[in-house]
């Protein structure tokens, strides 16, 4: 991976586009995971990959390419001024879990596409959850857990000690725990919460859209939604069901015209 950055330091073009799509997708999976809303992270997606990209220069190999580019990727999202719904609204995971009770049907939802809209309310919903923690704590969550990095790596991507970051990330856990373990029927019994009867009042209210579903019909380039989902008939903890993810694909012409944009002298290449 040195080599191929080297190369694109030194004006390879085809070097430069192979590091673009090396990274894009799991960039765009981060930065999704951190603002909730495609539209929102595909505009922080192209902004880290030029971040990432006009920094090339100064990449010595500290760590692989990747984890790298999840540092820089980390520092923007953190720093993002721009706020997701749940932030403005200062939503706790309480306030959330009282969100979720309100318009609970007696019965699972039993009309057109039915567990594709199921699958859809339990993706929008892990989604929000995580935007209830502070961005300090999410990041820290979704880098150990969902990401799966070491703490020794996550640490590093974080500029923090790793018993700084672990302490962070317990913090994180503890709290999704306690509110997936009273609320998640997924995860438990007792939980009361059921994707499929949550999905008519998601509809009515605007949070899933029947005819084009915002995460169940996302492009993806790897496991797909049922892949994702197989893990839930054989794990049954909070932090299975936010993983639960498929693998989203970032869109292809906005990170093609990246590297045109790069080339073009708009902005200062690879300083």
């Amino acid at each position: 991976m040195s080599d191929l950055v080297a190369r694109a330091v030194d004006g390879d073009q085809e070097a430069l586009r192979e590091i673009v799509r090396e990274l894009r997708d799991p960039l765009y999976r981060l930065a999704l995971r951190m603002v909730w809303r495609p539209a929102d992270a595909e505009d922080a997606t192209q902004e880290i990959l030029i971040q990432v990209i006009t920094r090339l220069s100064s990449f010595r190999g500290e760590a692989k390419l990747l984890t790298w580019a999840y540092r820089i990727g980390v520092n923007y999202l953190l720093n993002l001024r721009r706020k997701t719904p749940q932030e403005r609204r200062e939503l706790s995971l309480d306030e959330f879990r009282a969100d979720l009770a309100d318009g609970l049907a007696d019965n699972d939802y039993a009309g057109p596409e039915a567990e594709l809209l199921a699958t859809e309310v339990r993706l929008s919903c892990t989604q929000a959850v995580l935007q209830c923690l502070e961005r300090s704590e999410r990041i820290a969550f979704v880098l150990g857990e969902i990401f799966e990095l070491t703490s020794t790596e996550a640490a590093w991507v974080l500029d923090v000690s790793p018993a700084a970051y672990r302490k962070r990330l317990e913090r994180a856990r503890e709290r999704l725990r306690a509110f997936m373990g009273s609320t998640c029927g997924i995860v438990t019994p007792q939980g009361f919460c059921r994707c499929a009867r949550r999905v008519e009042k998601a509809v009515a209210v605007g949070r899933v859209d029947v005819k084009e579903p915002t995460y169940a019909g996302h492009a993806v380039n790897g496991r797909d939604v049922r892949e994702a989902a197989a893990q839930l008939h054989r794990l049954h903890d909070a932090a299975s069901v936010l993983r639960a993810h498929p693998d989203y694909a970032a869109p292809r012409d906005r990170t093609d015209a990246i590297v045109g944009l790069l080339s073009s002298g708009s902005f200062p290449l690879l300083d």
